[in-house]
C-alpha cells in the first residue's frame, strides 16, 4: 500500500470538495477501496472519510416507499423492519453476500460502487483495459469462468460482483446523488452502472467529486419476493447466477414480474423483454423457457464461461417456479 493523506470530513460538501480532485478517494466503510489500496490497484493520494457526516438514516419517504441513506451498513438495511417486511427480497440478497463483519462495515453506497473482482483486474502484473486503459483483457482467452456472457465488449468481460443492486434493480429504485455546490440529481439504479463499451474504466455513471446520498425504493406493492445465488460454495463467494424476483399473479397469470440477475454482465442485468414476454400469461415450463431465451439472447461465452448458459437457464426457471407456486 502506498502512502496517502487521510482527512475525516465533517460534512459531505467538504468531502465531495476533496473528490473533486481525481487522485483523492472517498472512503466509507473500506471493505472493497482497501483491499484494491493493498494490492495498488487503487493508489489515491488523499482519503476523505465521511462516516461523519450524517446519511444514515433508514426512514419513511413521502410517497410510501422507504428512503436508505448511503452511510446505513448492510447489517442495518437488512435487519431493517420495513425491509424485512416490504423489501424482503433486498434484505436477502444483502445477507448473501459477504460476512457478517464485512455488512457490519459495507456501506449502501461503497456497495453500488464496489469494482468488479476480475482476477485480471486485480493483478498489476496483467493486463486490463478497466485499471489501465489500451492495455488489453487479460480474461478474454484467459480464465473467465466468473465472467460476463451478457453486455460484454471486445474491452471488458468483467462482471459486477454485488448481491444488493440486484435485487435494487428488481426493485426499481433510484440512486440520490449530490457534487459540489450542493447541485443534486436522481438516478434509476438501473441506469446508475454502465456496460464496458469502449470505456471499460467507468463502473459507474458517477461524476468526479459526486457521491452517493441516499437510495429511495418504491412503495411496497403486494407481490412475492425471492433472491437466489447460485455459487460455488455456501458462502463468502460471488454469484455465478443470481436472481432477484418479484412476482404477482391475477387469476392465475402474471401481473407483475420485475427479474434483475447477477453474476452475468458488468452490471446488475435487467431486461424489460422478460417482463413483458411474462405479463398475462399463465406460468408454464414453456413459457419459462421463452423467458430464458430472451435473457440469453445474444450470450456471448467462451469454453471457461459456456457454462453459465445453461446455469442461467436453470435457475430462472427454479426461480419462476419458486415464485409462482408461492404467490398461487
Amino acid at each position: 500500500m502506498r502512502t496517502f493523506h487521510y482527512r475525516r470530513a465533517h460534512a459531505i460538501d467538504d468531502a465531495i470538495e476533496i473528490a473533486r480532485d481525481a487522485q483523492a478517494a472517498i472512503i466509507a466503510g473500506g471493505t472493497n477501496l482497501l483491499d484494491l489500496m493493498k494490492l495498488q490497484v487503487a493508489t489515491p493520494s488523499q482519503l476523505a472519510d465521511i462516516n461523519h457526516v450524517g446519511f444514515r438514516e433508514i426512514e419513511d419517504s413521502p410517497d410510501g416507499g422507504l428512503r436508505i441513506g448511503a452511510l446505513a451498513t448492510n447489517t442495518e438495511t437488512a435487519v431493517h423492519p420495513r425491509v424485512r417486511r416490504d423489501y424482503p427480497v433486498l434484505a436477502r440478497a444483502i445477507l448473501a453476500g459477504a460476512t457478517q463483519q464485512l455488512r457490519n462495515k459495507a456501506t449502501t453506497g461503497g456497495n453500488l460502487c464496489q469494482r468488479t473482482r476480475c482476477y485480471y483486474f486485480t493483478n498489476i502484473d496483467q493486463p486490463c483495459n478497466k485499471r489501465q486503459p489500451g492495455t488489453g483483457c487479460g480474461a478474454i482467452g484467459g480464465v473467465a469462468r466468473l465472467h460476463a456472457i451478457l453486455g460484454t465488449s471486445d474491452q471488458c468481460i468483467a462482471t459486477y460482483p454485488g448481491d444488493m443492486a440486484v435485487a435494487l434493480s428488481a426493485l426499481d429504485a433510484t440512486v440520490h446523488l449530490r457534487s459540489a455546490g450542493g447541485g443534486e440529481r436522481s438516478v434509476p439504479v438501473r441506469a446508475f452502472h454502465c456496460l464496458p463499451g469502449d470505456t471499460p474504466w467507468r463502473d459507474t455513471v458517477l461524476a468526479q467529486g459526486e457521491v452517493i446520498t441516499a437510495v429511495t425504493l418504491p412503495p411496497p406493492v403486494g407481490a412475492t419476493q425471492l433472491y437466489r445465488k447460485v455459487r460455488e460454495r455456501s458462502s463468502y463467494a460471488f454469484a455465478l447466477v443470481s436472481v432477484a424476483a418479484i412476482v404477482a399473479l391475477d387469476g392465475g397469470r402474471f401481473s407483475r414480474a420485475d427479474l434483475a440477475f447477477g453474476g452475468l454482465a458488468h452490471k446488475p442485468w435487467h431486461d424489460p423483454r422478460i417482463g413483458d414476454a411474462l405479463i398475462g400469461q399463465a406460468p408454464s415450463p414453456e413459457l419459462f423457457d421463452a423467458a430464458a431465451d430472451i435473457l440469453l439472447d445474444g450470450a456471448r461465452t467462451d469454453s471457461d464461461s459456456a457454462f453459465k448458459v445453461t446455469l442461467a437457464r436453470r435457475t430462472l426457471h427454479a426461480v419462476l417456479s419458486q415464485v409462482t407456486e408461492t404467490a398461487r
